[in-house]
């Protein structure tokens, strides 16, 4: 049996005109430049309805008008781009030791950047450091029309069976933090994982671009996983779903969770055993240029966990590829995903296979910050309701 995936179609009824209108804007967004009837004969929606929609979309810059299009006959057709100055997001990733923000433009282009430390990580403290941090952004971009924010934090989220991995923030248990940032922001906001605000920024602007269905091994603390679904994210009933770490896989003749064989946390606790103290990505690269040996073993020694990883995600998500990335420099990534055995009992061993298996994707310290703006403009441009 083949399935096939949903086509994301417009609506005319009018309660989906906010529907309607992310679908007029994926399409300019996928084309670069489009016209309206274009837009209709894609979308299923009506000229008229793509008319009153791209007029709102101009009166609010989100697009502007980029010339015009010979057609067969007639008057050639107006086209249409995305303003990337038009709008723009907050985003701001929470961790145990430092607070991250940025501002993204709708083009995925990153206007401003920053990082504190987070000496007390008690809400109060953190939503000061958060209004301090999207002050200093607005005075350094004065011309930004925010849309939304995106708050990223590690998980799991709430009181569960996983405690004690190092990463987790337990003064948040009982707190919404949706309610909480969207009140003192007054903005609407998204809470998100680590790892999910990470696959996000994948697609908006890295290397899950083009991709709909896919999957994000996110080096964080810990290790987690984004998993896109059709351009949406799946969450779970808690927002914890893809807490992949904590899974239990093969290492050295022993069962363990795959974040204690393959994440910061075990690579920086196998080199404290040798007594070296690595406090950033700079120094896994320089140790890994200079083809430390305990650096080395520790590699090798993620390849069977990995490759487990890499079986169960294939088998369960039928994702288009897997990324990898995150904070982890990009020698790490690479000689990673060249250790992992592929294995070819897996439905994603296809012979119309277009992309390899494994992808590198984005690096650094701000993958899951850029992430959290990106889970707003994502919002913009993916419909929420989808047709047959």
């Amino acid at each position: 049996m083949i399935v096939r995936p949903l086509e994301t179609v417009g609506a005319n009824a009018e309660r989906s005109r906010s529907h309607n209108r992310q679908v007029v804007l994926s399409r300019v967004r996928a084309a670069g430049q489009i016209g309206r009837a274009e837009i209709a004969r894609s979308s299923g929606l009506s000229t008229q309805a793509v008319s009153n929609i791209i007029a709102d979309l101009l009166s609010e810059d989100l697009i502007v008008e980029c010339g015009r299009r010979a057609g067969v006959r007639g008057l050639p057709a107006v086209q249409y781009t995305l303003n990337p100055e038009g709008a723009h997001a907050l985003g701001v990733e929470i961790r145990p030791d430092a607070l991250f923000a940025a501002v993204l433009n709708l083009g995925g282009e990153t206007l401003f950047s920053r990082r504190v430390a987070l000496a007390d990580t008690h809400p109060d403290h953190v939503t000061d450091a958060v209004l301090s941090l999207r002050d200093i952004a607005l005075a350094e971009n004065p011309d930004a029309h925010l849309l939304g924010a995106g708050m990223v934090m590690p998980g799991p989220f709430g009181a569960t069976g996983i405690r004690e991995s190092g990463s987790e923030l337990s003064a948040w248990d009982d707190v919404e933090p949706a309610r909480l940032f969207s009140d003192a922001l007054n903005l609407p906001v998204v809470v998100e994982n680590d790892a999910n605000a990470a696959a996000m920024a994948e697609r908006v602007n890295g290397a899950a671009r083009g991709l709909d269905t896919y999957a994000f091994l996110y080096f964080g603390t810990g290790l987690g996983l984004g998993v896109v679904n059709e351009g949406r994210l799946v969450a779970g009933t808690h927002g914890n779903a893809g807490e992949i770490g904590h899974i239990p896989v093969p290492s050295d003749g022993a069962i363990v969770p795959l974040e204690s064989a393959v994440s910061r946390l075990s690579v920086q606790r196998a080199l404290g055993n040798t007594g070296v103290n690595v406090e950033s990505g700079e120094d896994l690269a320089q140790l890994y240029a200079e083809e430390y040996p305990a650096l080395s073993q520790w590699l090798d020694r993620t390849a069977e966990p990995l490759s487990a990883a890499v079986a169960i995600i294939e088998n369960l998500f039928d994702p288009q590829a897997i990324i990898l990335g995150g904070a982890m420099p990009d020698s790490l990534l690479d000689h990673m995903i060249a250790g992992v055995s592929l294995p070819d009992r897996s439905v994603a061993t296809r012979p119309d296979r277009e992309r390899p298996r494994l992808l590198r994707g984005a690096s650094g310290r701000m993958t899951a910050t850029l992430g959290a703006a990106a889970l707003v403009i994502n919002q913009a441009f993916t419909p929420m309701i989808a047709a047959r």
